[in-house]
């Protein structure tokens, strides 16, 4: 394929032009040459069934149909003109209609000659009629082979200036004009051969204008596995390169590790937890960095395992860092890690954005002549003048809060850089962590502490809701705190859901006579009355916190029994999963009450059923990704994430899990892709617009 051509603005195919070219930009995000080519039909439409007029049904929504125009007249309808025909198919009328282009359809269409109508059907007085359908002589019609006509996703503005799917099917018919219809092969012998891959040459003319169906299937699963393979040799390549940076040599598992293991740690690590420690050890003694993720469900003791870690970094002399994402957790694992350390001696401090002047000071002197050994902080510790004197580690929590660029600053606190461990307890199917962190090596807790009970979660409506209060007063008498979330802080127009303010009015009046504490706790407080309500709630002085979502992570209050969540309908899976992770997280029973309409969706009914039923994020995970798609899985939409032409990684998993196999084997055999026969994929990873540069990947 001629990469020049490939990344020629489309201006320069016949029937785009410079202002069309812009309009494609802004609407679809097509630029070049290789933009547009994959740029794949959503479907086809089946040019080659013929129906009789007498066999068109309600279902039926295009058809496609032979006959001859037997009168063609002006109407005027209300206040517009329009032609109306009749059309036989030597059985039966259908009337057609045009109210655009009429001098156009007045002088082309002719009556008594064979003609053939496609068109959307529309009903009128349990009539089908046809609308501005693609029409041609016959004669044109059978010198054409594609009988699967692709539809293309288009814009109002595209429309508005007569690209119509007709024109797009002529553009793309262009381009391959353009592009002299060729198109080089990107994998090698062996891969084709194995799993039978028809050329590049092939697929590409058929996912636009298939022949049939069966080579419409071979060019998807070309095109689906040559993209998943890419996908995954970069990652497999960027992990070859991530191994060789040098990383900071941790022998030892020394004092501090097994006085605090054998001293002070009170119950048995899981087997999980037991791995992952070897496994991070390991990458310590290895002379390279490590750069790991961490996924373990709520509750199943990955701060453990960071602690551990974090000791035999202290033990070979470097400090330790540790980054949560709000104040709050940042705080909670201050508290956690300062009682700890303090009795093996080392020294914690916390850093956030609310650190006043005096103390930051002291702070960064302390933290640059060494006298910290591990320093707990939100964003604040990527800022420039937070210098350490030998950071050897990084912990990272709920990476998904962080930006790249954001989480990159780490390691420019030293040279080389330190080890990092990336923390997260939202589970990840395992599809979409391959193609998201492919690069990454992977560790994963999947048991809960012994001891750890699950939550029991039941759904409840709004008619049921004063048996859930009375089963909040049962639960407060027995000394038990409960959280409420909300999905909204003020009443909206737009969306009918219920909100803060609205349910601390009604659960004061509820429960104002038995005198219960109510504290509330939303986003647009300032960070430090937020902290007061979190820790007079911590401290028992609160029985009800009525929140939005910024209890969500990490925040832990053993004595909360009971999290109730309203218009649960309308939160993700994840999001769920999360919420309900904020209770049973001590020695008694514990509840989550998912608060829905009386009528939901039937997508939710599947969400909160997932719930209901299981307490294993990892299973709740795959049915969200299910539900939901990978751009969302995570709680918010991430721009670009897996940004695939053509394949889906929940409907090719197969062929996601054969070609990560695949590039492992070509990477073994031929890690820096110097043979010849990988001349094919050598080149396309160094030429290829899409791709990254040899020097950044390989």
């Amino acid at each position: 394929m001629n990469n020049t051509k490939l990344n020629t603005s489309i201006e320069y195919v016949k029937g785009v032009g410079k202002m069309r070219a812009e309009l494609f930009k802004e609407e679809l995000g097509i630029r070049r040459c290789y933009d547009l080519l994959n740029f794949f039909p959503y479907k086809y439409l089946d040019r080659s069934r013929f129906y009789k007029i007498s066999e068109i049904n309600t279902s039926d929504v295009y058809v496609q149909i032979s006959g001859v125009f037997k009168n063609i007249v002006y109407k005027k309808y209300r206040n517009r003109y329009g032609i109306e025909a009749k059309f036989f198919d030597g059985e039966k009328n259908i009337k057609v209609l045009w109210f655009k282009g009429l001098s156009w359809v007045e002088k082309s269409i002719k009556t008594n000659q064979n003609y053939i109508l496609f068109g959307r059907i529309s009903w009128f007085e349990k009539l089908p009629s046809l609308v501005h359908p693609e029409l041609e002589r016959v004669e044109n019609f059978k010198s054409k082979s594609i009988k699967l006509q692709p539809v293309y996703s288009s814009t109002e503005k595209l429309s508005s200036i007569g690209i119509s799917n007709k024109a797009m099917i002529k553009i793309v018919k262009n381009l391959f004009v353009f592009l002299e219809n060729k198109f080089d092969e990107n994998l090698n012998e062996y891969l084709n051969k194995k799993f039978k891959l028809i050329s590049p040459n092939q697929a590409y003319h058929n996912i636009h204008f298939p022949e049939n169906h069966d080579l419409l299937e071979k060019a998807r699963y070309r095109l689906k596995f040559e993209e998943l393979f890419f996908n995954q040799l970069k990652f497999k390549l960027s992990h070859n390169k991530l191994k060789r940076n040098k990383g900071y040599y941790f022998p030892y598992v020394g004092e501090y590790f097994n006085n605090f293991y054998n001293n002070y740690l009170s119950f048995e690590l899981t087997k999980p937890q037991k791995k992952v420690l070897k496994e991070i050890r390991n990458d310590f003694a290895s002379n390279q960095q490590m750069i790991r993720l961490l996924q373990g469900d709520v509750g199943s003791g990955k701060t453990v395992v960071a602690l551990l870690s974090i000791l035999i970094s202290i033990d070979n002399n470097y400090q330790s860092c540790l980054v949560a994402p709000t104040e709050i957790l940042a705080f909670q694992h201050f508290k956690n890690f300062k009682d700890k350390f303090e009795n093996l001696g080392l020294v914690v401090k916390v850093l956030t954005g609310s650190t006043k002047s005096s103390d930051r000071k002291i702070l960064l002197n302390d933290l640059k002549n060494g006298s910290i050994n591990l320093l707990i902080g939100t964003h604040a510790i990527f800022e420039q003048n937070v210098i350490f004197n030998n950071l050897g580690y990084a912990v990272i929590d709920e990476q998904h809060r962080f930006g790249v660029k954001q989480r990159s600053k780490i390691w420019e606190k030293n040279n080389p850089p330190p080890h990092v461990l990336i923390m997260t307890a939202t589970p990840i199917p395992r599809t979409l962590t391959m193609s998201l962190y492919g690069d990454l090596d992977l560790s994963i807790i999947d048991e809960l502490p012994p001891g750890r009970k699950d939550v029991i979660t039941v759904h409840r409506k709004d008619k049921n809701r004063l048996k859930v209060f009375g089963f909040i007063r049962d639960q407060i008498k027995q000394g038990r705190q409960i959280y409420i979330v909300y999905p909204l802080i003020e009443e909206s127009k737009k969306m009918d859901l219920k909100y803060l303010e609205d349910g601390l009015e009604s659960i004061t009046r509820e429960f104002d006579k038995e005198n219960y504490s109510i504290g509330v706790m939303h986003g647009r407080m300032r960070s430090s009355n937020k902290d007061i309500e979190m820790n007079n709630f911590l401290n028992g002085k609160i029985d009800i916190l009525i929140s939005t979502t910024v209890i969500e992570v990490g925040v832990n209050v053993p004595n909360a029994s009971v999290m109730i969540i309203e218009n649960a309908e309308r939160f993700g899976l994840s999001q769920l999963h999360q919420l309900r992770g904020r209770v049973g997280r001590g020695k008694y029973d514990s509840y989550c009450v998912l608060m829905t309409n009386d009528k939901i969706s039937e997508d939710a009914k599947i969400r909160i059923d997932a719930m209901v039923n299981s307490n294993d994020g990892f299973k709740i995970s795959e049915v969200d990704l299910r539900l939901r798609g990978p751009g969302d899985v995570l709680g918010t939409k991430q721009s670009g994430v897996l940004d695939f032409k053509i394949a889906d990684i929940i409907e090719d998993e197969s062929i996601l899990f054969s070609v990560s196999n695949e590039a492992d084997l070509l990477i073994k055999k031929d890690p820096k892709l110097n043979l010849n026969e990988n001349y094919n994929i050598r080149s396309f990873i160094l030429n290829n617009p899409i791709n990254k540069s040899w020097n950044e990947i390989g």
